[in-house]
């Protein structure tokens, strides 16, 4: 019975916070001597996002605590928290600050040809280490990020267990019960498509809009549709530059006709 009543209670509070953090639309204004259209702003608390309008302003729905971030290759990737003073504005303003590039001339990834063969035997795909086979045990994966460790901790472990002192993992109960658990898989989830998609600008943006007038806004916009497929997270994993060149080509062609029907009507 103290036992339930101690469960009771976490229950009870959880869900009280969760009535107090109350969430609405907050309006933002970017502001630049350069371009502000298509920037990404990120809610990283709730997995939220949205692209800045022509004159810099969006909208984006939020609650005090929350974190946002604002990114976008002109200007340099800003981070922060949601105060209350904003929420009772209902709306902010951001200064951007341009990128400087120091360098003439930088040579990032790998040159494409845009020839299936001729990229396949330019592939300099290596084989993972395997520590085992040296004989030194040791862990061959990368480290995990700020939230995926608070996932890891969140999730960590069995829900219960049956038998002779068997118990509950109340942790990881309440994590579920409350929602966090799975908000937590949803930012994850964003951040790895971020990810993603700051690799892909950076190997092959240049190749795909060589002979291309697309206006940087609209690659914003390309690089998200991009992000909506389900096969995104999986290509991007896989690491075959082939098959994401081939991914990427595909998707701006279809990008081009969704505009060109939208143009129309």
């Amino acid at each position: 019975m103290k036992m339930i009543k101690i469960f009771t209670v976490f229950i009870v509070f959880i869900f009280g916070l969760n009535l107090h953090a109350q969430t609405k639309d907050l309006k933002g204004q970017l502001i630049a001597n350069d371009e502000v259209e298509g920037l990404h702003i990120q809610n990283k608390t709730s997995a939220k996002y949205t692209i800045s309008n022509e004159d810099g302003s969006f909208v984006i729905p939020a609650k005090v605590q929350d974190t946002l971030v604002i990114s976008g290759v002109k200007y340099q990737k800003q981070e922060f928290v949601i105060t209350s003073t904003i929420m009772d504005l209902g709306q902010f303003n951001v200064q951007l600050i341009e990128n400087v590039n120091e360098l003439n001339e930088v040579v990032v990834g790998k040159i494409l040809t845009g020839s299936l063969e001729s990229d396949l035997e330019n592939s300099d795909a290596k084989t993972e280490i395997n520590f085992y086979d040296l004989g030194i045990p040791g862990y061959t994966g990368k480290p995990l990020t700020q939230n995926e460790r608070k996932l890891h901790d969140a999730d960590a472990g069995p829900m219960g267990y049956v038998g002779l002192g068997g118990g509950v993992n109340l942790h990881k109960l309440l994590n579920t019960i409350s929602g966090r658990t799975k908000k937590l898989k949803a930012i994850v989830a964003l951040d790895d498509r971020d990810r993603c998609v700051e690799r892909f600008r950076r190997d092959y943006e240049s190749f795909l809009f060589e002979k291309d007038s697309l206006s940087e806004n609209l690659r914003n916009e390309y690089f998200l549709f991009c992000q909506e497929d389900e096969e995104f997270l999986t290509l991007c994993n896989e690491n075959n530059d082939i098959k994401l060149l081939e991914f990427l080509q595909t998707k701006l062609k279809v990008y081009r006709e969704n505009r060109k029907s939208v143009s129309k009507d």
